[in-house]
């Protein structure tokens, strides 16, 4: 899997960097997990920092095109994005804990 940044808007308010992007792969679309390590790894983030919002592929390609906001930290990410996207990107909220220390208590 390869990826290649297209396009790049800095968001100094809400501390991010939104960003478009194109992924090549040779098997079935990646996973938005899978894309999100990927992208953190290339831009030398933590995992939680980056929110994949959109991957696109059309019928019979092997190009996906898509869109994420890369925060400058975790917190940022937690206080700004919709409760479902964070969801998506296996993010924690501040207030969740794990289900397993829910149970202990």
């Amino acid at each position: 899997m390869d990826i290649d940044i297209i396009e790049e808007d800095e968001n100094p308010m809400l501390h991010r960097t939104d960003i478009r992007f194109e992924v090549s792969h040779e098997e079935a679309t990646p996973s938005r997990l899978s894309v999100r390590d990927s992208l953190a790894a290339m831009l030398n983030k933590d995992s939680d920092e980056v929110v994949v919002h959109e991957l696109d592929t059309k019928f019979g390609m092997r190009t996906t095109v898509g869109y994420a906001k890369v925060y400058d930290a975790a917190e940022y990410a937690k206080d700004v994005e919709q409760d479902h996207m964070l969801e998506r990107n296996k993010i924690t909220a501040d207030g969740d804990q794990p289900e397993e220390a829910e149970e202990e208590a």
